[in-house]
């Protein structure tokens, strides 16, 4: 193995879009627990996003096989054989390192691995499903991820308040889904895959998120209140500033391959701006104990 495509590996695991934009679902999680753990919480918090979510994000991409840009990196190093069970090996390590949080835990981690598979791999390749897509990504990056931050964290059964609350979080998450596709409409036609952006244009993807942005907004706005009052209602506040933002933002696009960038820009200010607002909910709770 050469230290290029190790180096190549390491990009496709994209550990800062994993941490900078994909842990705020996990991090909303640790805000459920009245009492956060805070060492078990920090440790899995790494597990999940580079071991389970990188490896995911490394299994996908040897599958796309992408020329173009992709999340989080506009230039992707060609991927090479070995990647493909390197990949699912992360995940299979952070497995065992997920054992002593429980077997809800490990349950939900292993659901995780299974959807990735049917996501990606060419026989099932629910991402070039409209539908499945979404079902895949809002349950293994939405839902999932948030109850592994509530688990982690201390929580205890997913009794149906916390469902409620994970289907709140994935509808939230999963509004801004389908504009990551929206630069990749021309060429995810080429290669056969019907995703939501290449099956319902830039008119669907806009009327998706307005109606999950408003639906997730909503529920998870009176589940935390339940849990955090006032956290409850600045979020509900920032939140809904946040569809005012994303949504003129979405409204300027066009679907070219060149907003790139402009997309990136997107998802990367709302979900790193959601990130830095959720820890510093995490920081006041604690600090107000």
């Amino acid at each position: 193995m050469r230290a290029a495509e190790l180096r190549a590996f390491l990009v496709h695991l994209r550990v800062h879009y994993q941490l900078l934009i994909l842990s705020g679902g996990y991090l909303l999680g640790g805000l459920y627990n009245r009492e956060l753990a805070l060492q078990p919480f920090l440790l899995q918090l790494l597990n999940v996003h580079v071991l389970l979510n990188g490896g995911v994000t490394a299994y996908n991409s040897f599958w796309d096989d992408d020329d173009g840009p992709i999340g989080g990196v506009e230039h992707p190093p060609k991927m090479r054989p070995w990647m493909h069970h390197a990949a699912l090996a992360l995940q299979a390590l952070g497995l065992v390192l997920a054992i002593p949080r429980g077997a809800t835990f490990v349950a939900l981690w292993l659901i995780t691995m299974a959807l990735s598979v049917a996501y990606s791999r060419r026989g099932p390749r629910w991402k070039g499903h409209p539908w499945l897509s979404l079902a895949a990504v809002g349950v293994g990056t939405g839902t999932n991820t948030f109850w592994m931050g509530y688990l982690a964290g201390g929580g205890r059964a997913l009794d149906p308040f916390m469902l409620a609350a994970g289907l709140g979080v994935a509808a939230l998450l999963l509004s801004l889904y389908p504009v990551s596709q929206v630069f990749q409409m021309d060429e995810d036609r080429a290669n056969g895959d019907h995703t939501f952006a290449a099956t319902y244009g830039l008119a669907g993807v806009r009327r998706f998120f307005v109606v999950g942005y408003a639906v997730g907004l909503a529920t998870v706005t009176a589940t935390l209140h339940a849990v955090h009052p006032t956290v409850g209602i600045v979020f509900g506040g920032v939140g809904a500033a946040g569809a005012v933002l994303n949504g003129a933002q979405l409204w300027r696009l066009t679907g070219a391959t060149s907003e790139y960038r402009a997309v990136m820009r997107l998802k990367y200010g709302a979900s790193l701006s959601f990130v830095v607002f959720i820890t510093a909910c995490l920081v006041w709770v604690a600090r107000s104990r």
